[in-house]
């Protein structure tokens, strides 16, 4: 029995066909016949990226706000960091 291999698709390569089957430019079999990919996978990715594009907007603030998290951490750390610093050269002279 001869083994079927299924291929990988980066997830760039998803957003592209999904937004080329949003534009609705090309039909889905024109679509699948110049990504080389079945027209139900095609609407699979764009059914996803539909359902899913709303997080895009709501993760980005959240990651601003983790960032801010996280840099406000580092400053903290810092700041230790060079307390200990200058406690160790006040001990070593």
């Amino acid at each position: 029995m001869k083994k079927v291999s299924r291929k990988k698709f980066s997830a760039e390569f998803k957003a592209k066909v999904a937004i080329a089957a949003i534009k609705e430019q090309h039909t889905v079999a024109e679509l699948a016949v110049q990504y080389e990919v079945h027209p139900t996978q095609i609407q699979t990715w764009k059914k996803h990226f539909l359902e899913h594009s709303s997080q895009l907007f709501s993760e980005k603030q959240s990651g601003e706000k983790q960032s801010e998290t996280n840099e406000a951490l580092l400053y903290e750390q810092i700041g230790k960091l060079q307390m200990q610093n200058e406690w160790l050269k006040k001990k070593l002279q």
